[in-house]
């Protein structure tokens, strides 16, 4: 088999999985009937803040945090809810998509340019401001901030 740069396995998992706007994710979310996965890493939560509603749950977890069978299973990742990923610029957000669907998840999309395309159009993004027990258990964020 022949290797594979991230670029191709980007660009593969963007093709298997539906890829939204920030204007069709704020549509979604304004809806209630959605959940919301930022999939950065906790150094970038704190420093850029994130969607409000987000459950943080870092790519590298993901698997264990979506498995309904793990012990590491979070009650917030529903595999029948619709699913919305999203990172810094929508890459890993597309492998986590892709990832989320190969472990059953029926109703997944990617953020097309994640955060920075969703602050770049203006949207609200919250503070890192959780308790310890939350951080350390990915819960939800809850306070507005300025971008």
């Amino acid at each position: 088999m022949e290797p594979k740069t991230a670029a191709q396995l980007v660009a593969e998992a963007k093709a298997r999985i539906r890829n939204l706007t920030v204007e069709q994710v704020a549509s979604q979310i304004e809806t209630g009937n959605v959940v919301l996965v930022d999939v950065r890493e906790a150094g970038e939560l704190a420093e850029q803040g994130a969607i409000a509603g987000a459950v943080h749950a870092p790519r590298g977890m993901l698997e264990f945090y979506a498995d309904p069978t793990s012990p590491y299973y979070r009650s917030e990742l529903d595999p029948s809810a619709r699913t919305i990923v999203y990172c810094a610029s929508g890459s890993r957000s597309a492998l986590a998509g892709d990832l989320l669907g190969r472990l059953g998840y029926a109703d997944v999309a990617s953020l097309e340019g994640g955060l920075k395309a969703w602050k770049a159009a203006g949207r609200p993004v919250v503070a890192d401001e959780r308790t310890a027990q939350d951080q350390r258990q990915g819960a939800a964020l809850r306070e507005p901030v300025n971008a």
